[in-house]
């Protein structure tokens, strides 16, 4: 069953979009990541254009989000505080990145910066998440400490930061700037790259704000939510490619994927899900790296 995208001027089928919607629902729960840096590769494989797959992705990324959020605010995992600052970074930083879009876009490299960006943020930061989420689940196996702390220590340079302030709930000392420039870098990316920030974020917060797991995937959802919001309403005003048709499949496979998410994430240790998502972010980003080093089946093309 197959149905008509406006914006994108294709037709898809209607279940592959309520799947796609469901797996990055799922992943939103599950990892505390908005799930655009697996959606937007996805939309593009099944054939939608990228500036539509990441404007219509951001806008899903809201939906699936406030679903996670719900659960983990439930649970007590939200630290409201750091969420607000990070919130206002990513509001700046989002709206920057709404501009050099519409830049690139009318110079006609949007689909490169896409797909390069892709492959060089999710490889980097894949690896380095992968190794440190295995050495963590082997040291917890040998049982060579008394235990594998939940949050890391902030490097010296980091606290020794100005304008440092308390954030309660995540039992940090640090200052205001951290956080700010956290947000105000994911929401550049949340504009380019169609993605809530959180495959970012979230080692970020772990390992250099050093916030404890446990709160960061709440915190990180509550964040994407005030980002990906702004993307979306910039996206529709500016560039005018944002598919609601697509995004409302999309939500409601979205939707229902959260919180299952949320659900099996609260039985899996803290070391296991960084470890299953930097799998994850690196299958993503091989996947582009190839879909750019592949010769094309149309080596020559004419823009209509």
């Amino acid at each position: 069953m197959e149905i008509y995208l406006p914006i994108a001027d294709i037709d898809e089928n209607v279940f592959v979009l309520f799947g796609a919607g469901g797996i990055v629902g799922l992943l939103s729960g599950l990892f505390g990541v908005g799930g655009g840096f697996l959606l937007t590769p996805l939309l593009i494989f099944i054939g939608i254009p990228s500036p539509v797959a990441v404007a219509s992705g951001a806008n899903q990324v809201v939906g699936t989000s406030i679903s996670a959020l719900i659960g983990h605010w439930r649970r007590g995992n939200v630290d409201i505080k750091m969420g607000l600052v990070l919130a206002i970074g990513g509001l700046t930083g989002s709206s920057v990145g709404v501009w050099l879009f519409q830049f690139l876009k009318a110079q006609g490299h949007i689909d490169l910066v896409i797909s390069l960006a892709y492959v060089v943020l999710l490889g980097i930061i894949g690896a380095i998440m992968l190794v440190e989420g295995l050495s963590a689940w082997i040291r917890a196996r040998r049982k060579s400490s008394r235990g594998v702390s939940s949050s890391q220590r902030a490097p010296n340079w980091i606290r020794s930061l100005p304008l440092k302030t308390r954030f309660r709930k995540s039992r940090l000392y640090v200052s205001i700037f951290l956080p700010l420039s956290v947000g105000f870098v994911t929401g550049i990316l949340s504009a380019i790259m169609g993605v809530g920030g959180g495959f970012l974020m979230v080692p970020a917060m772990i390992f250099i704000l050093g916030m404890p797991t446990a709160v960061v995937i709440g915190t990180s959802l509550f964040h994407i939510i005030f980002v990906t919001a702004n993307v979306t309403v910039l996206q529709a005003t500016h560039t005018h490619t944002v598919d609601v048709v697509l995004a409302m499949f999309l939500l409601v496979g979205g939707v229902t994927g959260a919180q299952l998410g949320v659900r099996l994430g609260s039985r899996l240790p803290a070391e296991q899900l960084r470890a299953l998502l930097a799998i994850l972010v690196l299958a993503v980003a091989v996947k582009i790296l190839l879909g750019l080093l592949a010769t094309p089946a149309d080596v020559y093309s004419v823009a209509p």
